[in-house]
């Protein structure tokens, strides 16, 4: 685990990723049409055509990646074309570049250790050789594109439901969802069919840690309205994430929680009064974009009630645990949401940014429970980290 990189970093380092393979592939690409045996006027022809769909694909991710994206209602045609496509191409594009770019490295340096030894490197005479090898390159070339694909249509909607046990001096059955991201990715039928799991869990308590809206505020009344009809003994209990922050004003996103009967808990906490004895749930604003604040989350509070804490980000552990509170919940990372995992290590995004990627962790008595979340970010691609809806135990 190596937590330092800072997100602002690595929202320009992805771009920029984006934008070299897009260069490199298409270079690549300029050269494998040059080198063909068709006409000089379709050379030129192939290589334009290239170049623009790469440009347009391009374009169109970026648009829908950075700029609010207002279209509640999409046939499944247009995501496929205007969303979907544009998604894939550009992450499959970075990993297809990178092995290209693996590929041509290594093999440069292979004829450079033959020169050094003395040794002149013979070209591949063999016809089909020759064809077996650019075949090879292809495969290379294509397969991060077929992963990205599986990654966007399946892996990132096949979720999990992960139920854990936790000591809290109540007993209650928690259900906790994060990180929607309702937009062109979560549409309000996917979001429909999670509510409807969560009905299905029966929980005594339903929280839901941030990150609603993916880049427009158009999605939120649907999103608060499909989790709305979530009913549980103790209610339903949310709290803002960063996106929240960035494309909605407090004011409005508290008229829209309060319309659907869902307690938006922003530096706050209510407590609630059971057979075996009360309990608080608390929430504080998203620790970077909002204005958080846990001891007025906590005021009045004492230490005969435990108190659930829910933090969009889980960087409020060390804090809470040192206030005593047995459990917080929290989200933000989805697990890294794309993640290589070695014997012993495991390498995302998250990892390398914060100490709390996903799971469960433990100061004294106080535990921390990072969500995957059930949507996306950048991109619509999970791979090795699937969606999470998590039951907790509490005992």
């Amino acid at each position: 685990m190596m937590p330092g990189i800072r997100f602002s970093t690595f929202r320009l380092i992805i771009p920029a990723f984006v934008l070299a393979s897009q260069a490199y592939l298409f270079i690549r690409g300029r050269k494998v049409i040059l080198s063909s045996g068709m006409s000089g006027r379709f050379k030129s022809s192939a290589v334009v055509l290239a170049g623009a769909a790469i440009g347009l694909l391009f374009a169109m991710n970026a648009y829908v990646v950075t700029r609010p994206f207002p279209w509640v209602d999409p046939s499944i045609a247009a995501l496929v074309v205007l969303c979907y496509l544009p998604a894939v191409w550009a992450f499959g594009s970075i990993l297809s570049a990178f092995l290209l770019c693996l590929t041509h490295l290594s093999g440069g340096l292979g004829r450079m250790v033959l020169r050094l030894a003395g040794q002149k490197p013979s070209p591949p005479v063999d016809t089909y050789r020759r064809h077996l090898l650019q075949a090879g390159v292809a495969g290379l070339a294509t397969a991060p594109f077929l992963l990205s694909a599986y990654g966007a249509a399946y892996a990132g909607k096949a979720y999990d439901v992960r139920e854990i046990t936790v000591p809290f001096g109540r007993s209650l059955r928690v259900v906790q969802l994060s990180d929607i991201h309702a937009g062109v990715y979560m549409t309000r039928q996917e979001i429909r069919r999670y509510a409807d799991r969560v009905i299905e869990l029966r929980p005594d308590l339903f929280v839901l840690t941030g990150d609603f809206i993916s880049n427009s505020m158009e999605f939120l009344p649907g999103c608060v309205e499909e989790m709305a009809r979530v009913r549980t003994r103790y209610g339903t209990f949310a709290t803002l994430g960063n996106h929240e922050n960035w494309f909605g004003r407090l004011k409005v996103l508290g008229a829209v929680f309060r319309k659907y009967g869902i307690r938006l808990l922003v530096n706050a906490h209510r407590e609630i009064h059971t057979e075996q004895g009360p309990f608080a749930v608390a929430g504080i604003d998203d620790l970077r974009t909002g204005h958080p604040n846990l001891e007025a989350a906590l005021h009045g509070l004492t230490s005969a009630v435990p108190t659930l804490l829910l933090s969009h980000r889980p960087e409020i552990f060390p804090q809470a645990a040192r206030y005593g509170i047995p459990l917080t919940l929290a989200g933000h990372w989805h697990g890294g949401q794309i993640k290589l995992s070695l014997p012993g290590v495991a390498i995302s995004p998250a990892h390398l940014m914060t100490p709390y990627p996903e799971g469960l962790y433990r100061i004294d008595a106080s535990r921390l429970y990072v969500s995957r979340g059930i949507g996306t970010t950048f991109t619509p691609v999970r791979l090795n980290v699937p969606p999470e809806v998590t039951v907790i135990n509490l005992t």
